[in-house]
């Protein structure tokens, strides 16, 4: 465990967050967060060297992989509150929804537990209930189960989308297209993960078990995909997939990758209903874009996180 004084005063360190998944999108803006409001911060990660700049905010470093539970030793000691963002969204060999979302986060809680935790706070996904059918929602929403039985105060924070996986529109706009499964008039008010990190920092005192939360606009997928053309300065090239051939899409790539398909399953089905969440915070998706244009940016998690 890798420790630094950063002379905080000893009312600054009677609040001790735990950030299990600190290298992430989320987990970066949340660590952020909490130490804007004087936090003492603990980063939970895999790879140190994945924290980047970020290092220097925190507190100390706790190496550990959550499904390694002899690795999690410590990491709650001393600790208030837990969050934790950890989720298996790229590719890892052997490695599983189940075994990283569900079983990863049940080894932490457990940890926490041991330890005398005051509050666990975990982001799942809005509509997660209604999505139990998809594996990745199967996993985050078991552990949100296990979670409210353990019989620690906890909330379960419910985002309805992030900036950065919406990215995928402009990467496709940059290659001339975009496919949008359906007609595209579902609609979606996506977050920012600056702004979605001041409702979960907030969590870390509110009585709330469930907190659903989405950005400042409602707009349609088809109005994203627009927003990404105009950042480009291009006129737009839409296509619509009948959703027939994108579940049979991602039937077929399951056999190739079952992660990979999972993922895509994930996607089709979100894009197919409307997924609407309390408005907050003041982020733009169309201003998003334009800032990733004008860096010239591909992926969010490199470029805009440094922003």
């Amino acid at each position: 465990m890798t420790t630094r004084d950063d002379g905080a005063t000893a009312t600054e360190r009677s609040r001790r967050v735990l950030i299990a998944g600190a290298s992430g999108y989320l987990g970066g803006y949340v660590l952020r967060e909490f130490k804007r409001r004087g936090w003492w911060v603990r980063a939970l990660v895999r790879d140190a060297r994945r924290l980047g700049a970020l290092a220097e905010l925190v507190d100390e470093i706790h190496r550990g992989d959550v499904t390694r539970p002899a690795e999690l030793a410590g990491a709650c000691e001393q600790i208030e509150v837990v969050f934790s963002s950890v989720g298996l969204m790229q590719r890892q060999a052997g490695r599983t929804f189940e075994q990283v979302d569900r079983l990863g986060n049940q080894n932490l809680l457990r940890e926490a537990t041991t330890a005398g935790v005051r509050k666990f706070l975990y982001v799942s996904s809005l509509n997660g209930v209604s999505h139990r059918h998809l594996e990745i929602v199967r996993a985050h929403e078991a552990f949100a189960a296990d979670l409210a039985a353990s019989g620690m105060d906890y909330t379960v924070l419910r985002p309805t989308g992030y900036f950065s996986d919406l990215g995928e529109i402009l990467r496709m706009a940059r290659r001339g297209r975009v496919f949008l499964f359906g007609a595209g008039d579902h609609r979606i008010n996506p977050i920012h993960g600056a702004d979605l990190a001041v409702t979960c920092v907030d969590a870390a005192t509110s009585d709330a078990r469930d907190i659903d939360v989405g950005g400042p606009e409602v707009l349609t997928y088809r109005a994203i995909a627009e927003a990404a053309f105009a950042a480009l300065a291009r006129p737009p090239k839409i296509t619509s997939v009948p959703p027939w051939l994108a579940r049979a899409g991602a039937k077929n790539l399951q056999r190739i990758s079952r992660h990979y398909g999972d993922v895509l399953s994930f996607l089709t089905e979100t894009t197919l209903v409307d997924t609407i969440g309390p408005r907050s915070g003041t982020q733009r998706i169309a201003d998003y874009f334009t800032r990733l244009v004008r860096a010239g940016a591909q992926v969010e998690r490199a470029q805009d996180r440094a922003a």
